[in-house]
């Protein structure tokens, strides 16, 4: 029986929901807001031929609408569409999760649709706010960065305590294609998305090669982490635009990305390897 997903607290959700991780290591994440709606729609698509991929593509198609409405000044119609795309993201992994059909090709073609759309809502604010393109593209290194931190410290986590493994410390190769899936298919996508991270990926490492070795990391330090998930940079972004504070989006970011020393220096500093 499936527990009415809209009478449970937000904090119970944004903690229990988090199935990547074993009970006991799971932390408040405070880029998961949209789990509960996430949950909601999944659990109503799991007998229904919608795939993971289909939900992944409708938060691209939600991410687009959130561009037309900013490009047209409808900017708290824009932020609802941007939060909109942060329920549609949980609710891929949530549906892959219930219908047991966990995908490298999926994992992939979300992470390489996140890239792309934040370099359009970033693009579309430079258009919109007469900035400076170098401006713009150091926010969007600045914010891609921060989301890498983030991931990194929550796989290094997920791969120490046996928790979701379709995400990999370091994707150096492409993996073994899973149960339903072409390997040629996961092949491509691997490439794609090796393409537009290795670059952030290789800087993490390079910030922070030993952070494996320490033992599981903290709940207090993994939801402070949780700043840089992408379901908080947007619900930044969301908050902005509803408040007509648009032109701000591009200079906030890259301010945001001072916190990636802090971050770091707490994991080299207080959590050291045994």
């Amino acid at each position: 029986m499936i527990v009415p997903l809209c009478r449970k607290p937000i904090i119970d959700i944004l903690i229990k929901g988090m199935a990547k991780l074993p009970t006991k290591y799971q932390f408040l994440d405070l880029s998961d807001y949209g789990r509960n709606g996430g949950l909601w729609i999944a659990s109503r698509l799991k007998n229904t031929r919608f795939t993971p991929i289909h939900v992944t593509t409708l938060f691209i198609f939600s991410g687009f609408i959130a561009i037309w409405c900013m490009l047209n000044g409808y900017y708290k119609t824009a932020a609802f569409f941007i939060i909109l795309k942060s329920v549609l993201d949980a609710a891929d992994g949530e549906l892959s999760r219930l219908k047991n059909t966990p995908s490298y090709t999926g994992r992939y073609y979300d992470s390489i649709a996140d890239i792309l759309l934040n370099f359009f809502f970033l693009l579309t604010l430079w258009y919109i706010t007469d900035s400076s393109i170098i401006y713009m593209l150091i926010a969007f290194f600045g914010i891609q960065l921060q989301g890498t931190v983030y991931n990194y410290y929550y796989v290094i986590l997920r791969n120490a305590v046996e928790g979701d493994s379709t995400s990999r410390i370091f994707e150096d190769t492409a993996p073994i294609a899973l149960k339903g899936e072409s390997q040629r298919t996961v092949n491509i996508f691997y490439k794609i998305y090796d393409i537009l991270y290795i670059v952030f990926d290789k800087i993490m490492y390079h910030m922070d090669k030993n952070a494996s070795d320490s033992p599981p990391f903290p709940k207090w330090f993994m939801t402070l982490v949780s700043m840089y998930g992408l379901g908080f940079q947007l619900l930044f972004m969301a908050i902005m635009l509803a408040l007509n504070l648009h032109e701000f989006v591009i200079p906030f970011f890259i301010g945001y990305s001072v916190l990636i020393i802090v971050f770091v220096g707490i994991r080299k500093l207080v959590l050291k390897p045994l």
